[in-house]
């Protein structure tokens, strides 16, 4: 099997410091004092969007013909729209409010001509934009796009973390990603759970990945589970139930299948072993 690490790129020196220029100039516009952060998004999704001259308000007028392009220039300012944890019961209103613009600009920059399968600037973003939206945010943090959040405020996220395309990363009861956690594409990883008889029953639960997990293509782990050190949910698969460290979990409900081989020689069996282990030997 071939070792194939990553390669290295450089941008042409003029869109690397164009796009360089355009990030600090948002990141600073954000902190300047009495900034108000919708009115930040709102302009910068107006340059992505409907780019040219003039104002929002401007651009607003000129549209009285049009309905649709008046809902779409309105729909620029996330005080204009809702996003679906605002309707959730256990929301903090305050603390969603000041993720809520950047949560806003998160999505609306994916679906933007800009961006698309933009990697470069797309992360750099990101990773700009991650430290303001969650609870706590290491270094190097590397996220494709079309991924999603619940709250923001709820995640916590260590060192080196890469999250890849079209993830649901729900955090409503708290959601913490160790150091090098890797998640594919179209993965799902929840920490709330609704009853089989009432759905507005909900039980929120935080769900940790340890350092150096794997959650990978199109697998989900549930509310409450841990994955412990090392450990890997495959394909596919549904983690019910806490994965041990360095245990490959797979299947519905995901199950130990196998030891990784670099785990230390204190590693516990797989359940599969240890049933193979407890049955009666063949006649």
């Amino acid at each position: 099997m071939a070792f194939l690490p990553l390669r290295s790129l450089s941008l042409p020196e003029q869109a690397r410091q164009h796009y360089d220029a355009w990030l600090d100039d948002l990141e600073s516009r954000l902190d300047a004092a009495g900034a108000n952060a919708s009115v930040v998004v709102r302009d910068t999704l107006l340059g992505l969007f409907h780019p040219g001259p003039g104002t929002w308000e401007a651009a607003l007028d000129a549209s009285s013909g049009s309905l649709a392009a008046r809902a779409s220039l309105l729909a620029l300012d996330p005080r204009n729209i809702t996003l679906e944890p605002e309707y959730y019961a256990d929301v903090d209103p305050a603390r969603f409010a000041l993720v809520k613009p950047l949560l806003w600009l998160w999505y609306s920059f994916d679906r933007a001509p800009l961006a698309g399968q933009n990697v470069a600037l797309g992360v750099a973003l990101r990773r700009r934009l991650a430290p303001r939206i969650f609870a706590r945010c290491g270094r190097n943090f590397k996220c494709f796009q079309h991924v999603e959040f619940s709250y923001g405020y709820n995640m916590e996220v260590g060192d080196d973390v890469v999250v890849h395309r079209h993830v649901l990363l729900d955090d409503r009861g708290g959601l913490t990603l160790g150091d090098r956690v890797s998640i594919s594409d179209y993965a799902n990883v929840y920490s709330h759970t609704h009853s089989i008889v009432d759905q507005r029953e909900v039980t929120n639960a935080r769900t940790v990945l340890e350092d150096d997990t794997r959650i990978t293509y199109h697998a989900t782990v549930l509310a409450g589970v841990r994955v412990g050190r090392n450990g890997m949910v495959g394909a596919n698969a549904v983690a019910t139930k806490n994965v041990r460290p360095y245990h490959v979990n797979v299947g519905i409900p995901a199950k130990s299948v196998r030891v990784k081989p670099n785990a230390p020689v204190e590693t516990t069996p797989t359940d599969l072993v240890a049933r193979r282990e407890g049955e009666p030997e063949s006649p």
